[in-house]
């Protein structure tokens, strides 16, 4: 399934994307937001894309509709941290160069649309390191509610422990709001 949004199409990743996610993958700052060590090479973002991106329900690359390019990726996959199957989990990443742009906060937007109003889901939940403050405006201005801190909950691939920031957005709560 593709979204779209004024400025961004949501589509399907696909093994054409290596080159570009590789490109932007392998800087430090972005893996770093959402966990993951930099790409050290195209053929680890090629096996990385079909083991947890390509062919997945509601996972999408983010492409800017003016130019065509891939600028991130972005998905509702199922929560490991919770026993409840219908809840989704929120992830994306953007390439540097498209940070402070909007770009992440319009893709959530259509992402929980989707979620709520097509898919039904009852609750759609992010997680975002207590060091990632983008992140978390992102989930702020998209009506996600603090639910509290799981310290110590990850370690990175450098080592690093982080606690982990727990938001929700239940689907009542974004009908009345976010959603009219």
């Amino acid at each position: 399934m593709e979204l779209l949004t004024g400025r961004l199409h949501l589509r399907p990743l696909t093994e054409g994307d290596a080159d570009v996610m590789f490109a932007y993958s392998q800087n430090p700052a972005v893996g770093r937001n959402a966990g993951w060590k930099p790409h050290k090479s195209r053929e680890e973002t090629l096996r990385l894309l079909r083991e947890i991106f390509i062919g997945q329900e509601a996972v999408w690359g983010i492409v800017e509709r003016q130019t065509g390019r891939l600028i991130g990726s972005l998905g509702l996959i199922g929560d490991p941290k919770r026993q409840n199957g219908r809840v989704r989990m929120l992830g994306y990443s953007l390439a540097k160069e498209s940070w402070g742009k909007g770009y992440a906060t319009e893709a959530v937007r259509a992402a929980l649309h989707h979620g709520f109003e097509t898919r039904g889901l009852p609750l759609i939940t992010a997680y975002c390191y207590s060091f990632n403050a983008s992140s978390r405006r992102v989930l702020m201005k998209c009506g996600f509610e603090y639910e509290g801190c799981l310290r110590q909950s990850e370690v990175l691939y450098d080592g690093t422990l982080c606690d982990e920031e727990c938001y929700s957005l239940p689907a009542a709560v974004y009908k009345q709001t976010v959603g009219r």
